[in-house]
């Protein structure tokens, strides 16, 4: 999705766009790596206007994902939609070197150069961002028995769990002598 300056500081400008989700580098990655699977086109809506020396272009992004859930390894559908607001300044992207600590205003700012501007990796980012980092098929997840591996969600699998905590069961094979 491409934004052309001249045509933004005439008059509001409204945009959108459906594309499958292998058209963003980014999300290729995240499916290859395993992550997920997009099982859904990235949908984009985007009102782009000029204020005073920069673009405001505030949008909705829309997609979904097959996830595996980090307790239970059931893979279940999850749906993906982000609102955001990103200013546009025209110039040169800063490569800091050092650490420094960005503003509101700075986390939600980038920067274009020429005469249009190539949403495409901040609508990437919007995506990725919803995405979890550790997936859940619900908060109530009983994962596998550690045991034999069952599905707890499912049922009980009738083995002796007996609140051993698996953090300290080495410590159960030490014997002291006095």
């Amino acid at each position: 999705m491409k934004i052309e300056i001249e045509k933004v500081k005439k008059k509001q400008l409204d945009l959108s766009e459906v594309e499958p989700a292998s058209h963003f580098p980014v999300l290729v990655q995240m499916e290859a790596a395993g992550e997920c699977t997009f099982t859904a086109p990235v949908s984009t809506k985007v009102t782009a206007v000029w204020e005073y020396d920069h673009v405001r272009a505030t949008g909705h992004v829309e997609s979904a994902a097959r996830l595996t859930c980090s307790r239970c390894l059931a893979e279940y559908d999850f749906p993906i939609t982000s609102d955001f607001t990103i200013f546009y300044t025209e110039g040169e992207e800063e490569s800091a070197e050092d650490e420094v600590e960005l503003s509101d205003e700075e986390l939600i700012s980038a920067t274009y150069r020429g005469d249009e501007i190539d949403m495409d990796p901040e609508i990437a980012e919007q995506v990725m961002l919803e995405v979890p980092y550790k997936p859940l098929c619900s908060e109530s997840c009983k994962g596998l028995c550690p045991e034999c591996g069952s599905d707890l969600n499912a049922g009980e699998c009738g083995c002796d769990r007996g609140g051993i905590n698996l953090k300290m069961a080495a410590l159960k094979k030490i014997k002291i002598e006095k």
